[in-house]
C-alpha cells in the first residue's frame, strides 16, 4: 500500500498508509482543518547512451555527409561525371 503526505491550511503535515481505492483523507489529524494530497517530482535518471538526439546514428550520418559532398554530379577533381 503507498503511502500519501497531506499537508492542511495551518501547516501541519502527516502521512497516511492507505490503499489507491481509499477515498483520500479529508480532515487534519491534528487541527481537523482541510486537507491537500502533496505530491513530490519524481526523480529520472538517464544513465547510458542513447538518450540524446545526437547519439543516435552516428555512422550513418556521417556517411551522409559525405556522399551528399560527392553526390552532386562532379568527382573529388572538380570535373562533371557526365561525361
Amino acid at each position: 500500500m503507498p503511502i500519501y503526505e497531506y499537508r492542511c491550511e495551518n501547516g501541519h503535515t502527516f502521512e497516511v498508509r492507505q490503499r489507491m481505492t481509499d477515498d483520500p483523507v479529508a480532515s487534519c489529524q491534528t487541527c481537523d482543518a482541510p486537507v491537500r494530497r502533496v505530491f513530490h517530482p519524481v526523480a529520472v535518471h538517464f544513465k547510458g547512451s542513447g538518450f540524446y538526439n545526437t547519439d543516435y546514428g552516428k555512422a550513418k550520418r556521417g556517411a551522409a555527409s559525405s556522399e551528399s559532398s560527392s553526390s552532386d554530379g562532379k568527382s573529388s577533381d572538380g570535373k562533371s561525371s557526365d561525361g
